[in-house]
């Protein structure tokens, strides 16, 4: 008889990847997920306690994705270094993608990748209290942005098209950061 696979954390969430890549995301499912591994799926619950928490860890996987900026770049280039990787991943992801949009940053990885985003707009000079929500207010625009980019939303127009409506929407991001410092 075949020993069952051993999987960890890491495997479960990587096929769940897989599989909404695959089958999109509404075809992430437990039994779906255990299938893919070669395991039943009550071997999953080791390592996720539910759906929620399945899907919570696809979003840290997708943003393990993002390579940290470097920090001895300039706040502007880390914020762009972070922004090309995210239309990287959404392009790479698109069926996934709009869960980072969906769900809250509660993984480690998660709140990680919005801690990059924090430190960006500190060295920029925001003041502390306002922090959170240019973070926010960023986020959803580049996530936003290379969410319909992903999806197909803008799909009449060429690359050189987006990457200059992309461009646009970092001058506005620029000038958003720049005002708070200002203040």
């Amino acid at each position: 008889m075949a020993r069952p696979q051993l999987i960890d954390r890491d495997a479960v969430l990587a096929a769940s990847l897989e599989q909404a890549d695959t089958g999109g995301l509404e075809s992430v499912t437990m039994a779906a997920v255990a299938r893919r591994l070669g395991v039943t799926p009550m071997a999953l619950y080791r390592h996720v306690e539910d759906k929620d928490d399945l899907l919570d860890g696809v979003v840290e996987r997708l943003l393990t994705e993002v390579p940290g900026p470097d920090p001895a770049a300039s706040w502007e280039d880390q914020l762009a270094a972070i922004g090309d990787s995210l239309r990287a991943i959404a392009r790479r992801h698109p069926s996934v993608f709009p869960l980072l949009l969906q769900l809250p940053a509660t993984t480690p990885a998660s709140r990680a990748a919005r801690d990059q985003v924090y430190g960006a707009l500190r060295s920029a000079g925001v003041p502390e209290e306002t922090v959170p929500r240019l973070e926010r207010v960023i986020s959803t625009m580049v996530l936003g942005f290379a969410a319909s980019e992903a999806s197909g939303r803008f799909r009449q127009h060429s690359r050189r098209v987006l990457d200059g409506d992309y461009a646009e929407l970092a001058t506005s991001v620029r000038a958003t950061i720049e005002r708070h410092v200002a203040t």
